[in-house]
């Protein structure tokens, strides 16, 4: 029989599946296009009444503006530090109640599991009025700690099931062999099992980087007062000058903001990839 006859029928098949992949794809991917293309466009292209899809010029000035804008570094700087102080605190928390789930038989360990699962389910909104009130009757308002520990608890559960699925992967046995050669039992962990953790904490950590360092709502609510202590999120939402939206320096402000993660992704992405797969499919 002819070889290709017999993988017509398998490609004719997958097409439906390749055609849905391919639009999916497209309809992500454009916003994304659109913005960086409006940043490298001159402001006359971005006006114009007929909107071209390929850049017949390209300029920088709208990068020159966004970095030279008031604030930028700033806030730059405020979204750095609370992204650094989620992932960090949620990375330590987590590794502990998770090892604590993992290794650990107790009393209401599943009730835990549950609640920590129905955690993860809530949907964010519906914690700004109860965040908002905690943060006002605790004098919390205008404090970039406060946007930490939020999106810390906003990203907890989902650390806290991602590395139990690895620690439960990762058999005892090896601890306890570390153990009868003379380590402790912390130092067995340190030593043994967290490097094999690697693909889960990194996975875990680029999840709350992305979360802490996109999120507008919160910290559009709690930064009130004090403008300085706003974030990248907040500050590109009211980019404009007395003219109107500079809509050049916000795309290119926003593909800039956008370039961190980006980059972080594509880094990472072989070991997040096997952390996230491993994380779905072990305990």
């Amino acid at each position: 029989m002819n070889p290709a006859r017999r993988t017509t029928p398998r490609a004719l098949r997958r097409l439906p599946l390749n055609t849905a992949a391919a639009i999916t794809f497209l309809v992500a991917v454009f916003p994304v296009y659109w913005m960086v293309l409006t940043a490298f466009r001159p402001t006359r292209d971005i006006q114009s009444e007929t909107p071209g899809f390929l850049p017949l010029s390209v300029t920088l000035e709208h990068f020159e503006r966004a970095v030279a804008a008031d604030g930028f570094w700033t806030f730059w700087r405020n979204s750095l530090l609370v992204t650094a102080g989620c992932v960090l605190l949620a990375l330590v928390v987590a590794l502990a109640a998770a090892f604590a789930v993992a290794r650990m038989r107790w009393r209401g360990r599943r009730a835990f599991l549950l609640m920590v699962f129905v955690a993860q389910m809530a949907p964010w909104e519906a914690l700004l009025i109860p965040m908002y009130v905690i943060a006002r009757d605790a004098d919390l308002l205008d404090r970039l700690p406060t946007l930490s520990l939020i999106y810390f608890m906003i990203t907890l559960p989902f650390t806290v099931v991602t590395l139990r699925s690895f620690l439960a992967g990762v058999p005892a046995e090896l601890e306890e062999a570390a153990q009868v050669d003379g380590c402790t039992r912390a130092a067995a962990f340190r030593r043994v099992t967290l490097p094999l953790l690697a693909p889960g904490l990194l996975a875990t950590s680029l999840f709350g980087f992305i979360t802490a360092w996109n999120e507008f709502a919160f910290a559009n609510m709690l930064i009130i007062k004090n403008q300085d202590d706003r974030t990248l999120p907040v500050w590109l939402s009211s980019f404009s000058n007395v003219f109107g939206t500079d809509w050049g320096a916000t795309m290119a402000a926003s593909t800039l903001f956008a370039l961190p993660v980006l980059v972080l992704f594509l880094v990472l992405q072989g070991r997040v990839a096997a952390g996230m797969t491993g994380g779905a499919v072990k305990g």
